[in-house]
């Protein structure tokens, strides 16, 4: 009894038309004219409710209308990902839907509504896009369906699909595609950079016949005199060397910007680069950490390792602390022993505070090849670029300027120690992040 009242509406309709039967009865006190037609319109009122209940609660009428939301196994952070609504009408007239769909709580989104109609037997698909910001889980909660009849009266409630749950990992649309380009060679359409390869910093392959168009610079003489006609070198680039990504979790990287933190853009990058630098035939590692180490993956390069690294990642989530690049130092000295590309994600917002953490960074690079990522502030770069009407203004706009210009210091100064960075606003990371990633095999600095 308590699911049949759960399930059973009153729609405007009947109550505009209740009004208008009272209205009419208030008139029938002087008229007697109107008091008939309350009468008359009050009992069609309640025999057209009687049918429409008739019509949405006869026999077998749970069977009458199924629904389906299909969901994808996983959601993509950052992206939008598409959700199917599947409706298919069993009743013998036409109907008219209500979809109320109740969305996590994560997209703060109470108003998603959408109607329309199904006509008897027809089936009918309706999908939207949500974008997720943070990664985790995300539960579904019912898929509402209120359906009324021709009459419109009163509606009836189905609920489907409850208690439904889907994974948000980081950005694996954005790591295909990267994936795709990387493969056939075509990063440049999205803003990577060809880096000229300096000199013959590679690995040796083989010995073979010369061709023409061959670097005469690579020709192997005593191979050549032993086999009477020209052989060369052939070489490689170094393949199985370690690549790092140490993710900063603490408080300074939960600055949000287009409602994605810090953190979540270096774990999408984190991600291409990986996968990048697999294809590339090297060894993809993870270190997470703020106060404490939350997470480390040694570096490898296998059909599963990359989705390690993804169920490592995908709910990880800051404490607010502070950043103990002591600790870092110290786990990378015990646990890593061969030299490494270290890609460190985190973020400085005076010069003070990084130069705090220099000693630590130099410690780093003595045994490692250190690229410190860390972000530009757009807003305040926006700032910089207004123009000024009042003194309060110019305030502004200096202040705004010394930020600015102390991100330039640092990564003067961090050049003057021998580390590598990188300033990148969050939207240009990935790109920045692999131009860095290809300049340093092009060169083989590492």
């Amino acid at each position: 009894m308590r699911k049949f009242w759960k399930s059973l509406f009153i729609s405007n309709r009947f109550f505009a038309s209740l009004a208008f039967v009272m209205l009419l009865m208030i008139l029938g006190q002087y008229y007697q004219v109107f008091f008939v037609a309350a009468q008359i319109c009050f009992s069609l009122l309640i025999l057209l409710t009687i049918i429409e209940f008739v019509l949405l609660y006869g026999k077998n009428s749970n069977k009458n209308l199924t629904a389906n939301r299909l969901l994808p196994e996983r959601f993509s952070n950052g992206d939008h990902n598409v959700i199917k609504l599947v409706f298919k009408s069993h009743f013998n007239f036409t109907i008219k839907l209500i979809v109320i769909d109740e969305l996590p709580v994560q997209f703060q989104k109470r108003d998603f509504k959408e109607s329309f109609t199904l006509n008897p037997g027809q089936e009918k698909d309706f999908s939207y896009q949500v974008r997720p910001v943070q990664r985790g889980e995300y539960h579904f909660g019912a898929l509402n369906i209120l359906i009324k009849s021709p009459v419109s009266l009163i509606c009836r409630r189905f609920i489907f699909n409850q208690d439904a749950m889907v994974k948000v990992y980081p950005s694996f649309i954005e790591l295909k595609r990267f994936e795709l380009l990387a493969i056939s060679n075509r990063l440049t359409e999205i803003g990577v950079k060809k880096i000229r390869k300096v000199g013959h910093q590679m690995e040796f392959d083989q010995i073979r016949d010369y061709n023409v168009g061959d670097d005469y610079r690579t020709i192997n003489w005593k191979a050549t005199a032993r086999k009477a006609h020209l052989m060369v070198n052939q070489y490689q680039d170094e393949k199985s060397q370690q690549v790092f990504n140490l993710i900063d979790m603490s408080r300074s990287m939960q600055m949000p910007f287009e409602g994605m933190t810090l953190l979540d853009y270096a774990i999408n990058t984190s991600l291409v680069i990986s996968n990048i630098a697999m294809i590339k035939h090297d060894k993809a590692g993870l270190i997470s950490y703020s106060n404490v180490i939350h997470s480390m993956i040694p570096a490898a390069r296998n059909g599963r390792h990359m989705q390690s690294i993804m169920e490592v990642l995908y709910n990880q989530q800051t404490q607010y602390k502070e950043q103990n690049l002591e600790l870092l130092y110290t786990q990378i000295k015990r646990k890593i022993h061969h030299r490494s590309l270290l890609m460190l994600y985190t973020n400085f917002e005076s010069l003070s505070s990084a130069r705090r953490q220099i000693p630590f960074l130099q410690s780093l690079a003595k045994n490692h090849l250190l690229v410190v990522v860390f972000f530009e502030n757009t807003e305040v770069s926006k700032i910089t670029q207004q123009k000024t009407e009042s003194i309060e203004d110019i305030y502004i706009k200096t202040i705004a300027e010394k930020f600015s210009f102390d991100k330039k210091l640092i990564i003067k100064e961090l050049k003057q120690h021998g580390i590598h960075a990188i300033l990148t606003a969050p939207g240009d990371l990935t790109v920045n992040t692999v131009n860095k990633y290809l300049e340093v095999k092009a060169r083989g600095l590492l």
